[in-house]
Order: C-alpha cells, then sequence, then structure tokens
C-alpha cells in the first residue's frame, strides 16, 4: 500500500502543507510591546538634592504623556504635559518651577524637599487615544543631626550596673552602638530599649571598660556621638568565686599552714636533739682527759694536751644584823694547769 502523497502530480501544492502553514498563521502573533518601567535615581535622596525620574521603554508609537504627584492620577495633581510630535509642554496646578520634562519621558526634580516624597505617575496616550500608566516612588531624607551620650556613672564598680543613653532629635533613624570604636558585640548582660537608644549593662566586668559612642544613620547620612570611658573599679569583696572555689582556696592555704608547722617542728626537734648529745659530750670530757695526764712512752717528745679545772668558790657566812653588813667576799676562780713534757 503507498501513501497517497507519493503520487502528487506537477504543481500540486501538498495537503499537509496547507495544514502546517494555516497552524502557524493561527498561532502567531504580533510581538508585544515592551513594559514600560521607571527608576527613580536615586531611590532615597537627600534634601535639597535632585532625583531624576528615569523612563524606559517608552512606546515609540506615543502622541502624548503626562507626569502626576500621586496615584490615582487627578486634574489638580498634574506636574507637566508633552506632546511628542510637536514637543509642547504644558505646565499642570503641581508643578512647582523645580520640574523638568525631557521628550523620553523622563522627569527631572531639583532640589527636593520632604514634601516631595511619595509616588508618581506617567500616564501616556498613544495615537488611537489608549492611555496606559507607570508609577514610581521616592524618598527625601533630611540629613542626620550628631547625637550625645549620657551615662550614669563613668566608674563603676565591678558588678554594678551602668545605664548608657543616646538622645537624638531625628525621629526613625537607626541607632548603633561602638565600643572602642567597633560594633558594640552584645552579651548576656547587655540590654537595649526596643528603639535602642538605651543601653544597660548589669552586671558590668572588668573587660567592659573601654570607650562607648553611639551611632545615627538614615539612608542618606551618618553621624557619630561623642564617646564616654567607662573605668571599671574591681571590689576584692566581690571577687566572683563560687562556693566551691572558696572552699578549695580555704583548704589549700590550711594544708599549707600545716605542712609548714610540721615541716617547723621536725626541723627544731632534731635541732634540740644535737644540742642534748653535744652537752654530755662536753661534761665527760675533762675525765678522759685525766686519764690522758700520763706521759705516752709511744711519743716521748709530744706534748701532752692541756686540761682545765674551773673551781668555782662561793662563801656564804651566816646573816648578822643589817646595821653591820659585811661585805660579802668575792667568787674566788682558781686556774691549775698541768703541763707535761
Amino acid at each position: 500500500m503507498e501513501l497517497a502523497s507519493a503520487h502528487l502530480h506537477k504543481g500540486q501544492v501538498p495537503w499537509v502543507g496547507l495544514l502546517l502553514t494555516a497552524s502557524l498563521l493561527a498561532s502567531w502573533s504580533p510581538p508585544t510591546t515592551a513594559e514600560v518601567t521607571i527608576e527613580a535615581v536615586p531611590p532615597q535622596v537627600a534634601e535639597d538634592n535632585n532625583v531624576l525620574l528615569l523612563v524606559h521603554n517608552l512606546p515609540l508609537a506615543l502622541g502624548a504623556f503626562a507626569w502626576y504627584k500621586g496615584n490615582p492620577v487627578s486634574t489638580n495633581a498634574e506636574i507637566v504635559h508633552f506632546v511628542t510630535g510637536t514637543n509642547k509642554t504644558t505646565t499642570g496646578p503641581a508643578h512647582s518651577g523645580r520640574e523638568t520634562v525631557y521628550s523620553n519621558g523622563s522627569l527631572l526634580i531639583q532640589r527636593v524637599t520632604v514634601k516631595d516624597t511619595g509616588v508618581y505617575t506617567i500616564e501616556m496616550t498613544d495615537e488611537n487615544f489608549r492611555r496606559t500608566e507607570a508609577t514610581v516612588q521616592f524618598h527625601v531624607h533630611q540629613p542626620v543631626t550628631q547625637p550625645s551620650l549620657q551615662v550614669t556613672n563613668t566608674t563603676v564598680k565591678e558588678l554594678d550596673s551602668v545605664t548608657l543613653t543616646c538622645l537624638s532629635n531625628d525621629i526613625g533613624a537607626n541607632i548603633q552602638w561602638l565600643f572602642n570604636s567597633q560594633s558594640l558585640q552584645l552579651t548576656e548582660r547587655m540590654t537595649l530599649s526596643q528603639n535602642n537608644s538605651i543601653l544597660r549593662i548589669d552586671p558590668i566586668k572588668r573587660e567592659d571598660a573601654g570607650e562607648y559612642q553611639c551611632e545615627i544613620s538614615n539612608p542618606v547620612s551618618v553621624k557619630r556621638s561623642n564617646s564616654i570611658k567607662l573605668d571599671i573599679i574591681f571590689d576584692p569583696t566581690q571577687g566572683g568565686l563560687s562556693d566551691g572555689a572558696i572552699a578549695g582556696i580555704v583548704i589549700g592555704v590550711v594544708a599549707g599552714v600545716a605542712l609548714i608547722a610540721g615541716l617547723a617542728y621536725f626541723l627544731y626537734s632534731r635541732k634540740s636533739g644535737g644540742g642534748s648529745d653535744q652537752r654530755d659530750l662536753t661534761e665527760h670530757k675533762p675525765s678522759t682527759s685525766n686519764h690522758n695526764l700520763a706521759p705516752s712512752d709511744n711519743s716521748p717528745n709530744k706534748v701532752d694536751d692541756v686540761a682545765y679545772t674551773v673551781l668555782n668558790f662561793n662563801s656564804q657566812q651566816p646573816n648578822r644584823p643589817t646595821s653591820a653588813p659585811s661585805s660579802p667576799r668575792a667568787t674566788e676562780t682558781v686556774y691549775s694547769e698541768v703541763k707535761k713534757k
């Protein structure tokens, strides 16, 4: 069996090709126009600076466009109207004299104020009078002022508490804390108030000593406060030692004292015993020397040792009347020397 398409006469169009062409035409649609977007440059503006509302993908076949303050649009909120064919510009009720419109649809606002913050809308009208809109928003900020820092006490005893307060007139500004010119790392002993304006440290420790500052910021500016130096006084009565540590120290001290006392007693006992032995030897020495008074046969030329004997005579007389006391006799000491050659 052969396919029907195999026997096509010259000049005939295959019916399968017609169906494919019809299917493609049915599914094809013209390319859509890119969506119009607006970019605020910059989106966060410092007061008295300029902001550009930059339009992207503005349609080419455009009859006119207009800028409005806010959304939805209203006649009283119209800033400027621009006709593309003639480049004709017409200002509206909301024009302040600081706005400039460009042919590409962008709008420049100079010397912005806080009141300029909000939503802006561009309304575009094509050649068939069909209207489309796109919106953008930007914020205007005043530069922050320098904050001031206060503290309950600059000299604090260890384990006491201290409170630091950051004072600022800038509503809604962000507050950060600095310690020794670095971002403060909060510990479990530190607490902050809801808006971060108050820092409390309880209890305070020696590692908390140093310089503190607070920093105020918004999207367009940053200011730091004066610095305050905290001095921490060590309190010996509040050393912060646990009961177990204190007990260990006490036991160690008592053991050390007992060891020293025992060593001292041992040394004293040895010294006392040696002195007693020395006295006993000294008392027996004279009698030993007396036995050696005889000449030695083995060494006729040797001079014998000399021994000394001390005799003390104390004369006591009977008591006599006090009227005629007699002088006591002086104690006589007789030295006898024995020397043999």
